[in-house]
Order: C-alpha cells, then sequence, then structure tokens
C-alpha cells in the first residue's frame, strides 16, 4: 500500500480529435477507474475561455461524475471563489453534498481562472479576490448551521458542512489556510517556486479549527507512466508544445507548431519547462522513484496527480501504472 494517499487533478482535457462531449465522458471513466484502483479524489479545476479544457461549469461536471461512481471523493481544486457569489456556491455544492454524502470536497482558489478579457465578460470586480478570506468565512458559515447573514441560509447547503479546502500558489493561501484551520493544497504541478515555503508556514501557522485539529498539507505533481518511455517522453513533449500554444497564442491566433519550437527556446519556454518542476515522467519505476522523492521532499499528508496525457486512454493507463507501481489498494466493485 502507498505509504501516502495518492488523488487526482483532472483537467478535463479536450485531446485532438475528441468533441467536448467525449472529453467529458472521458471524464467518467477515469473516475470510474481511479475509484476501482484506490485513488482518494478527484478534484476538477473551474477554469474559463480556455479550448482545451472542458471543466468550466466545474459544479455541474462534479454532479455528472459523482452520479456514475460510488465511493470515490469528488470535488473542485478549485472552485475560483471570486467569480462568484458564497451563496451560490454554496447552494451548489450544498446539493452535491446532499445527493451524494460524504463524498465531496469544496475546493477553494483566489484567481480568476482565465484572462482579464473574460473576466469582463463574467462581469466580475477585478477586485474581488480582494475579500477572499471574508468570503471563505461567509462559505462556511452557509454549509454550517448558522449564516453570518441575517435572514439568508443556503437551502440546500445550511447543514451539509462541507468540507473546505485552500488552495494556492504563493504563500497567501497558505497563510489563509492556516488562519482558519483548514487543508491546504499547493499548485506545485505548475506553480512550483513557493511550494517549500508555503508548506512551512502553513504548518507553523496552523490553528486547529472546528474541522481540522492538525495541518494537513497536500502538493500536486505532474505524472505521465506509461509502458516505454519513449511513449512517456513524447507525451511529454505533446504537452509542452500545448502548453506554450495555451498560453503565448494571440486572440483568434494560434502559434504555429513552428513558431511554438522557437518560443520554447526563449525565457518564456524556460518558464514553461520550470512549470514541469516537480513531475515523474517515464515507466513505472522512474515515476515510482520520482513521487516517493516528492513525498519525501514535501512530507506531504497526500500527494494530487495530474497526468497530462496525449488522450483518454493514455490518461487510464498512467492512472493504472501510477496505482501499480504504488501499490494502491483496489476498491471492490460496488453491487448495483
Amino acid at each position: 500500500m502507498s505509504a501516502v494517499p495518492l488523488s487526482i487533478l483532472d483537467l478535463a482535457s479536450i485531446s485532438a480529435g475528441d468533441s467536448v462531449g467525449q472529453s467529458l465522458q472521458n471524464c467518467v471513466s477515469l473516475a470510474q477507474r481511479a475509484e476501482e484502483l484506490g485513488f482518494t479524489r478527484v478534484w476538477y479545476a473551474e477554469h474559463h475561455n480556455f479550448e482545451s479544457i472542458a471543466s468550466s461549469a466545474t459544479s455541474v461536471l462534479i454532479a455528472h461524475v459523482a452520479a456514475h461512481t460510488h465511493t470515490i471523493r469528488l470535488g473542485s481544486g478549485g472552485i475560483m471563489l471570486p467569480n462568484h457569489s458564497p451563496l451560490v456556491i454554496a447552494e451548489q455544492f450544498g446539493t452535491l453534498a446532499s445527493l451524494h454524502p460524504g463524498r465531496i470536497d469544496l475546493g477553494l482558489g483566489r484567481a480568476p481562472g482565465t484572462d482579464q478579457v473574460t473576466m469582463r465578460a463574467m462581469r466580475r470586480d477585478p477586485r474581488a479576490s480582494e475579500d477572499f478570506a471574508d468570503d471563505v468565512v461567509e462559505l462556511q458559515a452557509f454549509l454550517s448551521d448558522t449564516s453570518r447573514v441575517a435572514g439568508v441560509n443556503a437551502m440546500p447547503g445550511r447543514g451539509t458542512h462541507v468540507p473546505l479546502y485552500i488552495l494556492g500558489s504563493s504563500l497567501y493561501g497558505a497563510q489563509v489556510a492556516a488562519h482558519f484551520g483548514l487543508p491546504f493544497a499547493f499548485a506545485s504541478h505548475f506553480a512550483p517556486t513557493h511550494l517549500i515555503d508555503a508548506l512551512r508556514i502553513y504548518r507553523e501557522r496552523f490553528s486547529p479549527s472546528a474541522q481540522l485539529s492538525e495541518p494537513y498539507a497536500m502538493a500536486s505533481m505532474n505524472v505521465i507512466a506509461a509502458d516505454t518511455e519513449e511513449s512517456a517522453l513524447r507525451q511529454k513533449e505533446l504537452r509542452r508544445r500545448n502548453f506554450t500554444r495555451a498560453l503565448f497564442s494571440r486572440q483568434g491566433q494560434k502559434l504555429s507548431d513552428e513558431e511554438v519550437i522557437e518560443v520554447l527556446k526563449t525565457p518564456q519556454g524556460a518558464h514553461v519547462d520550470q512549470m514541469f518542476t516537480y513531475a515523474a515522467v517515464g515507466t513505472p519505476d522512474v515515476v515510482k522513484a520520482g513521487v516517493e522523492d516528492f513525498a519525501a521532499l514535501t512530507q506531504a499528508d497526500e500527494i494530487i496527480t495530474a497526468h497530462h496525457c496525449e488522450s483518454g486512454a493514455a490518461r487510464i493507463r498512467s492512472l493504472e501504472l501510477l496505482a501499480q507501481t504504488m501499490s494502491l489498494t483496489p476498491r471492490q466493485p460496488v453491487m448495483q
């Protein structure tokens, strides 16, 4: 059995040749297989205006996957709270928790999950992130037994006590999670710079709460496990190029393959490669060593793995190889 629980961040990737519908079905298939293999949870991230990501309506996707699985925990990694009112999120996740008791997580982030133009299209105030800590308190109260807004209750939501998780890619999220006594997940799969300092601050400043008596730190890393090294490295290179295209293409004008290759030779390309600082790519033995090294470095209570593979089938194969090499305990199938 793995010494540390392993979970999954599913980016609901729209692979080449797949429709949005097929990509969402791939999310169901991945969660079903993750459940069988013994992974702890699957989270979905709120992103907007990305042609390669299908998880913008995060709570809707969670509801669909939950209806087609039985025991695995599902949640947001995360909901970008400045994009929403706390009441609406409490109602959405209160509904999910009422339909699927004991299986729903609510991970919260402060970033917009998109660019400035899309933020305006969403009718969001760019200053909303300044109220993040207050919004977390208000949201938690809506999900508890006593609202902080007189005469307003989240229905569904009130009394569900959906567990909150604070996500972060800087030191700020660590401070918020520690102050409120909540679990903390660091997004080191794409923002590795402050990982160690953030985890240290979180543990040093943690104050126990009704939800959590001791710190619970989670850290994410990239994983591409394949049957051959060649396949794993080819998929990593595909991810590098796709990510470069998504980051640096101008509005309505995608970078060509030749332009992407040129960008990867520049400091911008070095920025892309930095995002893979914490990655385990290769055959199962290589991946096992990478995950164990990351666990030793972070002393994380749980590791979240992001599988940037070329297709839905390749992502599931990566899960299978990771579960096998890390000796996860498979779950028994639930009888219908």
